[in-house]
């Protein structure tokens, strides 16, 4: 079993506040052990029965009945009736809950929102909820509970949750995950080749499949090419209308731009990409575009090129941008202008990461071995002309050190393996 203590401490800490825990994030990465194995072997090294754990998952045959959440009420209902002592209920692939017409009151539309509401109304019962799709697992919740749920969003194994695991050499261990991903399941698997079939199949099989039919998908090739070309183009900016006019071009028809926003956004609702706003360093404003995608797992981008193109630079940048949000900052590309020799040139900083009200910005370099690369990644975080602390996170150093300009230079490993404090 692989700890997953950050995780574990979320819901512990969430216990028993009066509100429905709603654990959300990509399927299959783990939020199903999360709860009904972690969370519940702690509850019960604690003292609590088992017969006081009510655990539905959705996704099974046996339990499909439960999708009607009249039946999962009432189910919950009868094991708890007359009864004062403190229940868990764990509730797994909720969004596959359906609407449903209570008959004896007046034909009244019932949702799973309202069956978790009176569920929430006892006050010896602490619900549990896991869902894959942020539209009604972010969206919906927000509004029908307002306020009153806590959502922990659980991402693939980071690369500490996985080298913990896994042991041995710790390059070696950064190179196999950045080229497979965290997805749990892999760590159970010892050929390579078993490994891409995992990731190919749990790409087809599960993501795509589940985005064409929740969302109605009319023209699924279109899907499949923005995947193709967001999978090409991860760490890079672009938006909507660029990636419309390569697939027009690709296709040799005309693809609308509004299309392919809607195809987008249904993959983020997925949480099979996250999208990476670009902010005004200086003027303190959003762009609206162009943006930056990243996968949520870079193993399952690679799969989407049948491994293919292997681009360790972009897929280190785009673990750093996982880690810092699994860690719960707020993540912006950062913009600044360099306004010497009578021109206005755009620089970026990979990362404008906020923690409250202190913040920090941190370049993403796989190696500094030439002085252009060296001068472009210094110059960006020079260009911001402020006191945040900066950071290049680097693969090509072992250890850890402030430069001339104050700037820290931070190993990958170290940063990954949470043996740095950024902050």
């Amino acid at each position: 079993m692989i700890n997953r203590d950050f995780y574990l401490e979320e819901i512990k800490s969430s216990m028993w506040d009066g509100q429905v825990k709603v654990i959300t994030g990509l399927r299959r990465c783990g939020k199903s052990v999360l709860l009904f194995e972690l969370f519940r072997d702690y509850l019960i090294s604690t003292g609590v029965s088992d017969k006081n754990i009510i655990a539905i998952s959705l996704d099974q045959r046996k339990y499909y009945k439960y999708r009607n959440p009249i039946l999962l009420c009432d189910y919950v209902e009868s094991v708890i009736k007359d009864d004062d002592s403190k229940y868990y209920v764990f509730i797994d692939e909720i969004q596959m809950s359906i609407k449903t017409i209570d008959k004896e009151n007046g034909n009244i539309e019932v949702t799973v929102y309202d069956m978790l509401n009176e569920l929430k109304s006892y006050k010896n019962i602490d619900v549990y909820v896991t869902g894959s799709n942020s539209k009604m697992l972010a969206s919906d919740i927000l509004t029908e509970f307002r306020g009153r749920s806590t959502q922990i969003h659980v991402y693939p194994l980071s690369f500490e949750e996985y080298y913990s695991y896994k042991g041995g050499d710790e390059r070696k261990c950064l190179e196999e995950y950045m080229l497979y991903g965290g997805m749990p399941r892999l760590t159970q698997l010892k050929d390579d080749n078993a490994k891409k079939k995992y990731l190919l199949s749990l790409y087809e099989e599960v993501y795509i499949k589940d985005i064409k039919e929740r969302n109605r998908i009319e023209r699924e090739d279109i899907l499949e090419e923005i995947l193709d070309y967001l999978s090409s183009q991860i760490s890079s900016l672009t938006n909507p209308t660029k990636v419309a006019n390569a697939i027009s071009n690709e296709k040799k028809e005309k693809i609308d731009n509004i299309l392919v926003s809607h195809y987008i956004n249904h993959s983020v609702n997925a949480f099979l990409i996250l999208i990476a706003k670009r902010y005004d360093i200086k003027g303190k404003s959003y762009f609206k575009y162009p943006n930056k995608y990243y996968f949520t797992d870079v193993g399952l981008r690679n799969a989407r090129l049948n491994f293919r193109q292997f681009d360790p630079g972009h897929l280190m940048e785009n673990i750093i941008y996982l880690e810092l949000i699994r860690r719960g900052y707020s993540v912006d590309v950062g913009v600044v202008y360099d306004r010497t020799n009578r021109t206005t040139a755009v620089k970026e900083v990979d990362f404008v990461v906020n923690d409250g009200d202190k913040r920090i910005y941190i370049q993403s370099a796989l190696r500094m071995d030439e002085e252009e690369k060296i001068n472009s990644e210094l110059n960006s975080l020079k260009l911001t002309n402020d006191f945040f602390k900066k950071i290049i996170i680097r693969n090509d150093i072992s250890h850890n050190y402030y430069d001339n300009h104050g700037i820290y230079h931070c190993s990958l490993i170290d940063f990954l393996l949470n043996r740095v404090e950024i902050f």
